[in-house]
């Protein structure tokens, strides 16, 4: 009973598998609506370029080993370069961390600073806006920073 079954059923998904190569078509109406179709609807379809699906992977790429004349770096030099990076960096933290106070202390000397046009919100909001913004940069500034610092050797 079981084998009588099976014929069939493979039968069954052959054929619901061949619309998966199927043609399509781009159709354009008189109102200049466009639509795709398996088939050709009217006469304006046309029957569109489709290149084989392939199921095999590609595959992978191989990573291009460094030409034999390649200039190479030997440890120690690399250490004095990082070691030089990492001074720079951290004079960078310094002098960021700096700005960031100064800009903070103006924020917030600015924020105490009530003018008489701002009887509006709005517009002290809108004062406010380029000091906030200073902020915020150096704050993203000095995170970037210890990012760098964090990746070093």
């Amino acid at each position: 009973m079981r084998m009588n079954l099976i014929f069939p059923c493979a039968c069954l998904s052959l054929v619901f598998a061949l619309p998966a190569g199927a043609q399509i078509y781009r159709c354009v109406d008189a109102e200049e609506h466009v639509t795709y179709a398996t088939s050709a609807l009217n006469k304006n379809c046309k029957l569109l370029p489709m290149e084989p699906v392939s199921s095999i992977p590609a595959p992978a790429k191989k990573r291009a080993a460094s030409p034999t004349d390649f200039p190479k770096v030997s440890d120690d030099a690399q250490k004095a370069r990082d070691s030089g990076r990492r001074v720079i960096l951290e004079q960078e933290l310094s002098e960021e961390r700096q700005k960031l106070a100064a800009a903070q202390q103006k924020l917030k000397e600015q924020e105490q600073t009530r003018l008489g046009n701002e009887k509006n919100f709005q517009k002290y909001q809108e004062r406010l806006q380029p000091y906030k913004e200073e902020v915020s940069l150096r704050e993203r500034n000095i995170s970037e920073i210890n990012k760098e610092l964090s990746g070093l050797k």
